[in-house]
């Protein structure tokens, strides 16, 4: 199976991101996201995990490291705006992590999507055509508690601040996306 996340936020020590996902300390947000991606992900899956898997000082990407090693499946990592130098590195020591890049392009079934850490607009706003005619964007950084840019069918955050901190697999991504889109052709414009 195929799944995305974005923006674990391991080690971010800021209530502002804990208490926003129910936590009362960093440490208990960061068992909760292993707990809840193990429990989804088994170790053959491929993830995609679009920007920001971390934060602290150069004294924590050892137990970063740890952290992001204790995560099930097979690890692409797209390139957030918190993903440092120093990061990168560590990323690339992980025993999990298979590749890591700024964006990524993915064909699944009849569906095409670019994987990005920021929001993107990458097709037309023609509501009429179907979902498989155009380029999806996945993508995290905004930390909404909603699914859809703007209620855009075509732009899906996979963020964990909108799935209850566990990964989404791909078909209910594209599920939900079509009940998007259907949903917009009967809004009268």
């Amino acid at each position: 199976m195929i799944y995305f996340t974005a923006d674990w936020h391991f080690n971010h020590n800021r209530d502002f991101i804990y208490e926003s996902r129910g936590f009362d300390s960093v440490e208990q947000m960061n068992e909760a996201i292993i707990e809840r991606h193990n429990r989804v992900v088994n170790q053959l899956d491929t993830v995609y995990v679009l920007g920001d898997l971390c934060l602290g000082g150069a004294d924590s990407l050892d137990r970063n490291k740890q952290l992001i090693e204790q995560m099930n499946g097979r690890l692409t990592i797209i390139l957030g705006n918190h993903d440092t130098p120093a990061r990168i590195e560590m990323y690339n020591q992980c025993k999990n992590v298979e590749k890591i890049t700024y964006a990524d392009v993915l064909k699944y079934k009849k569906y095409h999507f670019y994987l990005s850490h920021y929001p993107t607009i990458t097709t037309n706003f023609d509501y009429y055509k179907p979902l498989c005619a155009r380029i999806l964007n996945l993508y995290g950084h905004t930390h909404q508690d909603t699914n859809f840019y703007d209620d855009l069918p075509f732009m899906y955050h996979v963020g964990i601040d909108s799935h209850n901190c566990e990964p989404v697999n791909i078909n209910t991504i594209i599920a939900d996306m079509e009940q998007c889109r259907k949903a917009l052709l009967y809004i009268p414009f």
